[in-house]
């Protein structure tokens, strides 16, 4: 059984070859070795058949049930099974249609992701200081941006080189994208262009992968898609802020014309001076009108004069009857200052002075004393004794007459009032 096996093997390997087949693809299974098994079919006949993880390394889109392929491999057999496969090499979209197919189903997912919304596209920088450039380093696309960004408003290019087409192209691509939106602040560009000339749509497939769409969703930096000509569109497109047309279209979207500039600038700058001269003609003309309606000084300072002058007269004639008055209150008070007048006002005043005098010399003690009275005081304390109380309290007594003093004593007192015969007194 084996070596019939093995037989049948080489027969058919040495007959064979490599062989070219086209086919759907059914049955599509990656296992955990990383290797796929699937089955081609037609509406006829069905074929076995795997492909190696070393192959689908370099595979540019995502197999899956029900899409035409072609597949380019060595006609084999299995002898455990006895069983003949393709071994398969290099595996390609069936036409444009698969690819369209292909490319609408990644589409709908994308889309209902939310990757295509309107409301998560940015605006485009008004005039960026530094324009990022995806693209091939040696076509004609990167040329064409340079120069027309050269004729239009000469602007910082940073350019990521990388591969537009073929194996691997896409990962460059969205590794470009992300690489400028991780440089620094001071380094990383305002605007990003991911470019690419025209093609067929197997050209252009880098820019309908998953991770190039992704990559230009999830770019933190404005991004201007212009991949192929006007009328390619690629998922790529969907995903970006601004679509351009054509790569030339895309360095136009991003920078204004210098001299449009200028000119607008000019413009302005002229506006603005008329507007300001406008502005500065009203304000004068407003003044000249105010300043019609303004008293003039001479009308603000003729009431202020005219009063100065009535409060000037009104001064100078109650100036006049004061001086008036005070002649005539002098005239008065002079004739009362006659000599004879005084003499009779200080006769007067003499006669009630000598009136005066007399009364006081009659409340005089002293003249009292010289009448026969005496007053009393107290020894040792001093003080006048006015009472017969006191005197009792006082014991010892002092007598002032008018020619001098006598001590005295109390000897004997009646508290009742009475009179008792004198006692002659007793002289120290």
């Amino acid at each position: 059984m084996s070596e019939l096996a093995f037989a049948l093997k080489r027969v058919v390997e040495d007959s064979f070859g490599l062989v070219r087949l086209r086919g759907e693809i059914s049955g599509w299974k990656r296992a955990a070795s990383g290797h796929a098994y699937l089955t081609l079919k037609d509406d006829k006949a069905c074929l076995d058949a795997v492909m190696w993880k070393t192959s689908l390394a370099g595979l540019p889109f995502r197999p899956e049930d029900g899409i035409e392929v072609i597949a380019t491999g060595k006609l084999t057999t299995y002898p455990g099974r006895s069983k003949y496969q393709i071994v398969i090499e290099r595996l390609e979209l069936a036409g444009e249609g698969a690819l369209m197919l292909l490319l609408e189903k990644l589409k709908a997912k994308l889309a209902a992701e939310g990757l295509f919304e309107t409301a998560r596209k940015r605006r485009l920088p008004f005039l960026p200081r530094r324009i990022g450039v995806v693209t091939s380093p040696t076509g004609a696309v990167i040329r064409d941006i340079l120069h027309r960004l050269a004729d239009r408003c000469p602007t910082h290019v940073l350019v990521w080189p990388v591969q537009v087409q073929g194996t691997g192209a896409a990962d460059q691509v969205a590794a470009a994208i992300g690489g400028f939106c991780r440089m620094p602040e001071a380094m990383r560009p305002e605007l990003v262009i991911v470019a690419r000339g025209g093609g067929s749509i197997e050209d252009l497939w880098a820019f309908n992968e998953e991770v190039v769409a992704r990559a230009v969703a999830g770019c933190t930096i404005p991004v201007i898609s212009a991949v192929g000509h006007e009328t390619d569109t690629t998922l790529c497109d969907y995903a970006a802020d601004v679509r351009a047309p054509t790569p030339t279209a895309a360095a136009e979207l991003a920078v204004p014309v210098r001299a449009e500039l200028r000119a607008q600038v000019r413009d302005m700058g002229a506006r603005m001076e008329r507007c300001a001269r406008r502005y500065h003609q009203r304000g004068g003309e407003r003044l000249a009108s105010l300043a019609r309606l303004l008293p003039t000084p001479a009308s603000l300072l003729d009431p202020q004069r005219k009063r100065l002058d009535d409060q000037g007269e009104r001064l100078r004639r109650a100036l006049g009857r004061r001086v008036a008055d005070a002649r005539g209150e002098l005239a008065r008070a002079g004739g009362a200052l006659r000599p004879q007048l005084l003499r009779v006002k200080l006769d007067r005043a003499g006669d009630r002075l000598a009136a005066a005098w007399r009364l006081a010399q009659s409340v005089n003690p002293e003249n009292l004393l010289a009448r026969g009275y005496a007053w009393v005081e107290a020894r040792p304390t001093g003080g006048v004794v006015a009472s017969a109380v006191r005197a009792r309290g006082a014991g010892a007594l002092r007598l002032h007459f008018a020619d001098g003093t006598v001590d005295a004593r109390i000897e004997r007192a009646t508290s009742d009032g009475k009179a008792r015969p004198p006692v002659q007194p007793r002289l120290f």
